[in-house]
């Protein structure tokens, strides 16, 4: 590895994404052999192999028909397929690659997504590779204006952030996926470098067109559920658009191998004096792999920025600006990238559902992109299994349209926020954060301006399958919130709450159990649809106990009982559980279904 110091020294070509355009963000590099290990992460190209086909008419035609198809193999099509599986609904994955991604793509993890990839079962890779952080600080030319952090303290099981890189992010689904093949074979059917070429769609269900280096066919399904990323094939063949707004300023991402000792923090330089009129930012990854964003000023051209050269001639010029150009480095990945905060009208068109970037686009500031659609994910699943399995009326698939259109303008809103500083729009809002990022040093309120406004988790406020909030708590999370997290005498909360629905009963002193409607707990339990019961007290027989510090901050010094949904969203709460509410709640949550009838 060679520090780049001249012309007659560049660094070595890297895998480079062509540049995508606001809506889809970068297109992947063209394939051409097996791309270059990174780090300690080696690469492999898996098997293209068509399906067993049965003749129809003039089609070969893939037998059966499946409960659900997912177009796109990435991180958010893979998550779906894990929680598809947890309610033990089988899917078929399409993938056009025949590996995971090239890149560092999506590299922040929230707290919020890795809660989720507990419930899939692959939180322990990500924790083992990822390197966690909790805050970062700004710049303004060369002085530090801004320091922030992450809500973070010592009872919370896990950090507010990781760096991953995606390719590893797809690896550890994809093992993970193969764990669950090896119990169950067939359950997750993924299909490498199968493209989809056409689809139909009726009452019944859906008619897709895939073609891979084998051959073509066709395959049916219940259900499509398009995770094929900002290029989406399927948005494209449906005649739809992504709505919202397009930012003109394009940002350079390089990735570079690095042995610094700097720690994993989120570093941002406005103005710097080495790249005047630009912003910078930089993030430590797992195996020595740095990633550096820098916004390319007015005039500049993408194409020459992407070149080998002018790639090694910036990064060499940034490292010794921040003190570590006597460090050797090479460049490992580049890509160009241009923000955008668009979305869908809708998230279901019949029997077709979107997800991830073929939903939405995300501005990275924030990152929201990649978080987001672990979100669609989640969401999605519970759902898309409860109808599939015929427990629940289809729409209840209405409803993850509509929650997580509600949650991509309360993201968008903060991500635009952020974009419109990072990339100012006119000279209006230039001129504005100059005068911010001035003032910031002496004026610490208004350092508060350059906050990035890092993701969380949205409460769904209208939500069609929360219970009215009647008998209010004084405290805790209200209905359509996450429950958040909390640490108990012996393991978390959340090692409480699974891809079910939970009934949560806090009973704060001992003698003074809360009385229950046993009949509805029983019919619950009994149901069909997946439920659980846990109690947590101070003291006394209970499932699991903790301290006042829980009860208060869950609004039940004198008790409550939470219903949590599978994606540990509140569905409703109660001070005290009367009968009949449970079962109503229940129905609601599951769009309506009568219990009584399903049992029967």
């Amino acid at each position: 590895m060679n520090r780049p110091v001249a012309p007659s020294n560049p660094t070595p070509v890297a895998p480079a994404a062509r540049p995508g355009d606001a809506a889809g963000g970068p297109l992947p590099p063209p394939a051409a052999g097996l791309p270059p290990s990174v780090g300690a992460f080696d690469y492999t190209r898996y098997p293209v192999r068509l399906p067993a086909l049965a003749a129809d008419g003039l089609e070969a035609v893939a037998s059966g028909s499946h409960p659900v198809v997912i177009a796109g193999g990435g991180p958010v099509g893979m998550a779906l397929a894990l929680g598809l599986a947890n309610h033990g609904v089988r899917s078929v994955i399409l993938e056009a690659d025949d590996t995971v991604c090239v890149g560092s793509r999506a590299a922040c993890i929230s707290r919020r997504s890795l809660e989720i990839m507990a419930r899939l079962g692959v939180l322990p890779a990500f924790l083992a590779k990822g390197l966690p952080w909790t805050g970062g600080r700004s710049f303004y030319k060369t002085e530090e204006v801004f320091r922030f952090e992450m809500p973070h303290d010592a009872r919370q099981k896990l950090p507010p952030m990781i760096n991953l890189e995606q390719y590893y992010a797809e690896h550890y689904l994809l093992e993970e996926i193969e764990r669950r093949n090896a119990a169950a074979p067939g359950l997750i059917d993924i299909r490498w470098g199968t493209e989809l070429t056409g689809l139909s769609q009726d009452d019944a269900g859906v008619l897709l067109e895939a073609r891979n280096a084998q051959g073509e066919y066709q395959l049916r399904g219940q259900w499509l559920a398009a995770c094929d990323g900002g290029q989406s094939f399927v948005r494209k063949a449906l005649g739809l658009a992504l709505e919202g707004t397009g930012y003109e300023g394009r940002y350079v991402i390089i990735d570079i191998e690095l042995r610094s000792g700097h720690p994993t923090e989120r570093r941002a330089w406005f103005d710097p004096p080495w790249n005047p009129g630009s912003t910078v930012l930089m993030h430590r990854q797992p195996d020595d792999i740095w990633r550096i964003d820098y916004q390319l000023r007015a005039g500049q051209s993408t194409e020459e920025a992407l070149q080998p050269p002018a790639v090694a001639e910036f990064v060499q010029r940034h490292l010794d600006a921040i003190g570590e150009g006597h460090l050797p480095w090479k460049t490992v990945w580049t890509s160009v990238y241009r923000a955008g905060a668009m979305t869908l009208a809708s998230y279901r068109h019949g029997r077709v559902l979107f997800a991830g970037n073929a939903a939405h686009a995300m501005p990275i500031f924030g990152v929201r992109g990649l978080n987001s659609g672990f979100d669609d994910a989640d969401n999605l699943a519970w759902k898309l299994a409860f109808v599939a399995r015929g427990l629940s009326d289809a729409a209840l698939l209405d409803s993850y349209s509509t929650e997580r259109i509600a949650a991509f303008h309360v993201n968008a809103e903060n991500a635009m926020r952020s974009t419109e500083f990072m990339s100012p729009p006119s000279r209006g809002f230039d001129l504005l954060r100059e005068a911010a990022l001035s003032l910031s040093g002496v004026h610490r309120g208004i350092a508060q301006l350059i906050n990035p406004r890092q993701t969380q988790a949205v409460r769904y406020d209208h939500s069609p399958l929360s219970s009215a909030d009647g008998d209010a708590l004084p405290a805790g999370p209200l209905p359509g919130e996450a429950m958040p997290e909390q640490q108990l005498a012996q393991g978390h909360l959340t090692d409480r709450i699974g891809a079910r629905f939970t009934l949560l009963v806090l009973q704060p002193t001992h003698g003074a159990a809360i009385e229950l409607p046993a009949d509805d707990i029983a019919r619950a339990q009994e149901g069909p649809l997946p439920f659980a019961l846990c109690t947590i007290a101070a003291d006394g027989p209970a499932d699991a106990h903790a301290d006042a510090r829980v009860f208060d901050a869950l609004g039940a010094r004198e008790g409550a009982v939470y219903l949590l949904r599978p994606d540990g969203h509140v569905a409703a709460r109660w001070r005290h559980l009367s009968a009949g509410a449970l079962p109503r709640a229940l129905e609601r949550a599951a769009a309506a279904v009568q219990l009584e009838t399903l049992a029967a």
